[in-house]
């Protein structure tokens, strides 16, 4: 059953890294990633899989954490795979948020995308980097300005 989840819980997630990264404009993309039911089977995955971490010594590991309390604690497989499906959801609510602002804002996030599926924080701060490069080179000045004069 531990294989099971596990292994369902990374396919499960791979048709929305697809849509947002290979087709993020189409209306299909638009109206799938509007949905918050992935977050709710992930989570519930997740939290049927911590049912079955936590007991008094992972409850002291997680409650005063140390290096090598936490390795011991997720050298048990279940331990493993909730902490798995913890960076899925996560790294998946992440992308979410970073496809949605490149939608809103019209920034490129194809690169980024692709980075948070595989390493979640630096797709993260490859957005922030894009949407910030952005802002300042490409952006419109606002309504009304005028162009300085030479």
């Amino acid at each position: 059953m531990l294989d099971w989840l596990f292994n369902g819980a990374n396919v499960f997630v791979l048709p929305f890294w697809t849509l947002m990264i290979l087709v993020p404009n189409w209306q299909g993309t638009r109206w799938i990633m509007k949905s918050f039911l992935p977050f709710v089977a992930l989570v519930a995955i997740y939290g049927y899989l911590l049912a079955g971490t936590i007991d008094g010594e992972s409850a002291a590991a997680l409650a005063n954490p140390q290096l090598a309390d936490l390795a011991r604690l997720f050298a048990n497989p279940q331990a493993t795979a909730t902490g798995w499906v913890h960076f899925l959801v996560m790294d998946l609510f992440v992308g979410r948020w970073i496809y949605w602002e490149g939608q809103r804002t019209g920034i490129w996030t194809t690169h980024s995308l692709t980075l948070c599926l595989f390493a979640g924080p630096i797709g993260l701060l490859c957005h922030i980097i894009t949407q910030g490069l952005g802002d300042r080179f490409f952006s419109s000045p606002p309504e009304g300005a005028t162009p300085e004069a030479s």
